[in-house]
């Protein structure tokens, strides 16, 4: 190579000068810039899609967590065992009997024993009563007059001399109130109604939803021998975020239920109802 073009030559090309370019090397270091930058863009390319993913699914995450979640309202019927004893109301004990005072009877004073003296100086108040004056009257510490007569015979005779007896006032009998009897309340409709209400009805609080409460509420209510609901409140173990408030407002919602039966007549019955309040996962 002449110094001609030694000027005009590369290094590349000084280094090889005289050598087999054909065997591989002098094209692998003429494309090595450009194999080079192709390595460092592909890099960044893969790093840049990696990224881009991880932020995209923060992004969709954070907005499925922000979503509405969904309710599925759990229905089932909670039974007593056939052989717990039911209760009994207390039969409260009968009013006193007053009994009138027996009428009083006519009696003579006679406290201090006879004195014998003059007849002259015997005082009219001091003297001893006759026994034919007496009569049936009888001997006490005072002079009584009353009715000799007496009162009737029979003390349950009126005054126009009919018999009759007063009875008593009688307390109001408490409706017994039933846990377990042969026929059970029941929606109208059955519990296909049921369960198609509270999904129609119920609320998630927006609390629970912040919080992630969830969990089954126990709402406690009595069925009446018309069907209505009445005395409705929430039992058991609290899960709070306002799932209880919920629950007790859609059963206050219903409609009247079928009434339960016990030997083929209409009764109250205390019914216990677990709602389920899930989140969407």
């Amino acid at each position: 190579m002449n110094a001609t073009n030694i000027v005009k030559s590369d290094f590349l090309d000084i280094l090889f000068d005289g050598r087999n370019k054909d065997y591989g090397a002098y094209d692998l270091r003429r494309s090595e810039d450009r194999r080079v930058r192709n390595a460092i863009m592909g890099t960044a390319f893969i790093a840049l899609v990696i990224i881009g993913g991880y932020v995209l699914s923060n992004k969709l995450m954070a907005a499925d967590m922000h979503t509405r979640r969904i309710i599925e309202p759990e229905v089932s019927v909670l039974k007593t065992l056939d052989n717990m004893p039911e209760e009994k109301p207390l039969t409260p004990p009968p009013p006193p009997v007053t009994t009138p005072p027996p009428p009083a009877t006519s009696s003579i004073r006679m406290t201090s024993p006879p004195i014998i003296t003059n007849d002259d100086l015997v005082r009219l108040e001091d003297e001893v009563p006759k026994m034919d004056s007496i009569g049936n009257k009888a001997i006490g510490v005072a002079n009584i007059q009353s009715d000799d007569s007496g009162g009737p015979e029979n003390p349950f005779e009126g005054s126009n001399g009919s018999s009759h007896v007063v009875e008593p006032p009688k307390a109001p009998e408490k409706e017994e109130v039933f846990t377990f009897v042969e026929i059970m309340p029941s929606f109208p409709g059955g519990e296909e109604a049921l369960s198609k209400f509270l999904q129609k009805n119920l609320r998630y609080p927006h609390l629970a939803q912040e919080t992630g409460i969830e969990g089954k509420v126990f709402v406690q209510f009595v069925v009446d021998t018309e069907g209505k609901v009445s005395e409705v409140q929430a039992v058991g173990a609290r899960k709070g975020g306002g799932l209880e408030e919920e629950a007790v407002r859609v059963v206050k919602l219903m409609p009247n239920w079928k009434p339960g039966k016990q030997s083929g007549r209409a009764v109250s019955v205390r019914y216990n109802l677990p709602i389920g309040f899930t989140l969407a996962q």
